[in-house]
């Protein structure tokens, strides 16, 4: 039960720390509202087992020491923020010119279209996310003696990490929603895109500026 909370707090901290799967839910949750957010987080969710796996099968550790192959998943991981950055950007300048009660219509519209694209952001920004991986490689082998332990007790550690994602990312989406409701700028929800699509293109930059 120690090594079990220990890895909690691990998981957590890990979660709550600024990233980019963090800047991925504001934007969706600001723009798209909650449904699309929702599957996001599903994603993050699903995205959180194969890391899980990676680990546990030993795939991670092949890949760290392949420098080529890190470098691949850096660069892959890099050019995806990239898009998703300029692509909310973009984005943001082609609100139509329409009344409140239509724009939150097509905006509704917009959203029940995408969901399966949303559940595919919030999958590759964790799949892709190095911050994660190095989690699996360098902190979750010293919760799991593999002599010892059997695979489903390693992926119990793994489901407790995607629990935590699920509850703190639902929690950031709601308050975001409740402040939505508050708000009476239709033009907040365009600069929050704005402004999160700027963070991924900063973190984009940052994550190529790692070193492997």
């Amino acid at each position: 039960m120690q090594e079990i909370l220990t890895f909690s707090i691990v998981a957590l901290l890990l979660v709550i720390s600024p990233g980019p799967n963090g800047v991925l839910i504001i934007k969706t949750a600001s723009v798209q509202g909650c449904t699309a957010s929702f599957a996001n987080i599903l994603g993050l969710f699903t995205a959180t087992f194969f890391h899980g796996a990676f680990s546990i099968l030993g795939l991670s550790a092949i890949l760290l020491q392949s420098a080529e192959l890190f470098f691949l998943i850096k660069l892959l991981g890099a050019l995806y923020l990239f898009y998703i950055g300029a692509k909310a950007i973009y984005q943001s300048f082609l609100a139509p010119a329409l009344d409140k009660t239509n724009a939150q219509h097509a905006m509704k519209k917009k959203a029940s279209k995408s969901l399966f694209g949303s559940f595919t952001e919030g999958f590759l920004t964790q799949l892709l996310n190095p911050k994660v991986s190095m989690f699996y490689l360098a902190a979750f082998p010293q919760f799991v003696q593999f002599e010892s332990s059997s695979y489903l007790s390693a992926f119990a550690l793994v489901t407790i990490h995607a629990v935590i994602i699920a509850c703190w990312f639902t929690g950031m989406t709601l308050m975001i929603d409740r402040l939505k409701a508050r708000s009476k700028h239709s033009a907040a929800g365009r600069w929050v895109q704005r402004i999160s699509g700027s963070v991924m293109i900063y973190f984009s930059t940052l994550l190529m500026g790692q070193k492997a």
